[in-house]
This record gives structure tokens, sequence and C-alpha cells, in this order.
């Protein structure tokens, strides 16, 4: 690739003989050797510009696959080679990470301790962090449950690269689907982002279903929307929704996914609303209100529910333009015997991942998990979906949830309440930084590995 070639101040070559030859005089000896002096200078500026336009102009043009057109200048200051920018390498880099992991499965593995490059982020300097979250600022003494990185087996998983994630998103939309726990991983997200974008160039609001961070300068968004079944339920209020009976209309989604339309990236997931009972409230056909309605078992309506989400995708989706994921079940750990601490409770007090799984179960509905893969992983879907099992990782992770460390009904919780971990622990959610970044690492390679940046 060549650049236009500048146009030399005598114009071309013959322009330059012509010019000089008119004032030197055709006739005169002098002349003429002045003439001819004159002309090969001009021919060597000329070919000095061209030389320095080409150079530039492959220097760029090697440079094009993986830097910003506005960055090149920066790498070429006044037209001179200089070497490739920090970034630049670490671009290439984890770019050819992703591609070394086509035969990796990134499921298995461990966690390693890590206290040099994670966390990736600062609680404390996460502004739309919220309170919920954040673990330190509501009492938690220590923070080694933020320094664990996940090590598959065979491969290594490349870091989270913000400001690779920040070009691919411009002009783009990517929306968070589903319920606490993916409001969980898009605020691990935004936090993520936070960290190259500065303060007066982004933004959060909050529109009905919708928590909207916006990134000015890119013209992109990373949104949240609730919706903790995927489809219609009586539990559709952002704010209200502690309700005791739970009713779900596994036939209707529109309501929710007029909201998802145009969309770059769509990230799913529905899990925890789904174990409270053994049984789904399901709302009849043609009901007219919320008290119409059978109870089935919650696989079939589980499987129901995706089907009119694969639906939806096919009718609604151009799978050129839009990536789509479905992140797997997010586990709990509410009983401290599951992992052979028989004196414990519930999650509290603890400080290191489960290192050996042999023989132990956190009480995960793997049969919701294998349901969910196998109907989104169908090769019959028009729009294809990427399952991204988080499950297994993270359930290694009994260190890492909120605890007491959380509010309640919006206030954090007091000492009082803090003292009595087997009414107040939260062991559902996660602690910010912590695992939800991990999850988040993982996205960002299924993004790439779909050769979107």
């Amino acid at each position: 690739m060549h650049l236009p070639r500048r146009k030399s101040p005598f114009g071309s070559p013959s322009d330059a003989s012509l010019a000089v030859g008119k004032q030197a005089g055709p006739y005169t000896r002098k002349g003429t050797n002045f003439s001819i002096y004159v002309l090969v200078f001009a021919i060597f500026l000329l070919a000095l510009v061209m030389y320095r336009e080409d150079l530039r102009a492959m220097a760029e043009s090697s440079l094009s696959t993986s830097q910003p057109q506005e960055d090149a200048s920066a790498a070429f200051p006044g037209g001179s080679i200089s070497r490739r920018p920090p970034e630049i390498a670490a671009t290439n880099a984890t770019v050819s990470a992703v591609a070394g992991l086509e035969k990796c499965d990134l499921a298995r593995g461990e966690w390693v301790f890590d206290d040099a490059d994670f966390p990736m982020y600062r609680e404390e300097q996460c502004q739309y962090l919220s309170q919920q979250m954040s673990c330190s600022r509501n009492g938690r003494p220590e923070a080694m449950y933020q320094k664990w990185r996940w090590q598959p087996v065979g491969c290594s998983l490349p870091k989270f690269d913000a400001r690779m994630m920040l070009e691919w998103l411009k002009g783009k939309r990517m929306v968070f689907i589903g319920d606490s726990m993916n409001r969980n991983q898009w605020e691990s997200f935004v936090c993520l982002m936070q960290t190259v974008v500065p303060p007066e160039a982004r933004d959060r609001r909050v529109d009905g279903s919708r928590i909207i961070f916006t990134i000015k300068e890119h013209g992109a968004s990373i949104e949240f929307y609730w919706a903790p079944f995927l489809v219609e339920s009586n539990s559709d209020d952002p704010n209200i929704h502690n309700i005791a009976v739970r009713i779900i209309n596994t036939e209707a989604i529109e309501k929710h996914a007029v909201h998802w339309k145009g969309a770059d990236v769509l990230v799913f997931n529905t899990y925890i609303w789904w174990m409270n009972t053994f049984e789904t409230r399901v709302l009849r056909p043609g009901a007219q209100n919320w008290t119409e309605h059978d109870m089935i078992v919650r696989y079939q309506a589980y499987d129901r529910v995706l089907r009119t989400l694969t639906n939806w995708l096919d009718l609604n989706v151009d799978p050129i333009k839009t990536s789509v994921f479905f992140m797997s079940m997010s586990p709990t750990h509410s009983k401290s015997s599951d992992w052979g601490n028989p004196v414990g409770i519930k999650c509290a007090k603890e400080r290191l991942p489960i290192t050996d799984m042999t023989g132990v179960s956190v009480g995960t509905d793997m049969n919701i998990f294998e349901l969910a893969k196998k109907a989104l992983s169908s090769p019959a879907l028009r729009v294809p979906v990427t399952f991204v099992d988080i499950t297994a990782m993270s359930e290694r992770r009994k260190d890492a949830h909120t605890s007491v460390f959380t509010v309640r009904q919006g206030a954090p919780l007091t000492p009082e309440q803090q003292a009595k971990p087997a009414e107040f622990a939260d062991c559902i959610h996660w602690c910010l930084p912590g695992v939800p970044d991990t999850w988040n690492q993982l996205l960002f390679v299924h993004l790439l590995s779909r050769r979107r940046y």
C-alpha cells in the first residue's frame, strides 16, 4: 500500500525543466549549465520526497492490521521510523495467544495465586461499582480473593486487554441480559473498561430495566438489562422483584427483546431464580392475568424458555453483525460441609479456593447446565450462540462471595448482622474485583476468536 505521492513545489519534473530553461535562456552555454544543475537538484529533491513518502506508507501498512490509523502517525513522529509502541506488541501477543487456544478447554484448570498481575483494577478506582459488590469498602479485612489467576490445563488465558476492547467497541453496543449474576459480570466489565476511559469520556444512566454505561468519544455503550427469566414474568420490575410466588410466561419475550435489537454483542444468562423450587409456575396460554397459571417441572419450563430465546434470535438477529453468548451457571456455596468443612458457616470466613474437587459437589444443577449447553449448541440454529462455561472454575471459589461484606435492603450490613453469617451471609454474589473478571477474560477471548477485532 502506497500513500499518494506529495507534489513537488516545482510541479512535475518536466514543469521544473521548462521553468528553469525559460529563466536561464536556451542559447546561453553558461545558462544551460546552470539549468542542468538546477534540474538535477530538483529531481534529487523530488526523489527524496517520494522515497520518504513511500517509506512512511510501507511502515504504516505494516501496522495496519494491529493499530488504528490515528496511532500510526504517533509511531512515526516526523516521518522517521521508530520501534513499535509497547501496546502494539501487547496487542500482537494477545492475538497470537488467542490463536493458540483453539484446542484448549478453558473450563478445566486451577486457580493460581498471582499478586503481580491481579487484581486487574482497584475497587476504589471503579466509580460505578455498586456497594453490594464492594467487599473491601464493606469491611472485608483481607483482599486475597482478588489475587487469583485462572490457569487452564495445557495453555494460558490471555489477560483482558481493555485498550483492544475499547477499539473493538467503537460505534458498537454491548448488552448483558439476565439476573443479578449478569449484573455482577456487567459491573466487572465496566470496571475493566474504566481503566482506559477517562472520567470526562464516560457516563452511566438508568433507563427502566436498563443500566447504560456510555463511552462518549467512541460512540459505544455497555448495558445491563434486567430479565431474570429472559422471558416475561411477574418479577420484571428492576426495583420491586422480591416476590414470593414467581410466575413466568415461557412464550413471551418481545416485551424485553425490543430493547436488545440492533446490539452488536448479546450476553445472556438465567439460572439462580430457577433454583427456588423444583416446579415452576407458568402462565397458561391465553391467560388474562398472573393468577391463571400451572405448575410444571422446572426443566420443562427452562427448555421452553431456551426455545423461545433461540426462535427470537433466529428471527431478529443478523449473525454477521451480532455475536451472541450464553454464560453457564454461576454456583453458590451455601453448605461448608460440601467442601469438607463441617464446622464452617456457609461461605463465611473462607479464604482459599478449593484445590481438589474430587468428591466435592456444591449443589449446581448440572441437568440445567447440560440442557442449556445442548439447546444452545445445536447446529440447526441460524444464529450461533457461544456457550461460555464458567461453572467448574467458579465452583472452586468458595472464598470469593460477598458473604457478610455486602448490603441488605440497600444498606451495608451492621456489625451485628455481620456477626450472624448463618442468617446474613450472601454466598451467591461475588466480590469485585474477583471471579467475574475471569468470566470477562473468557468473553474477551471468545470475541477475539470470532475474528471480530
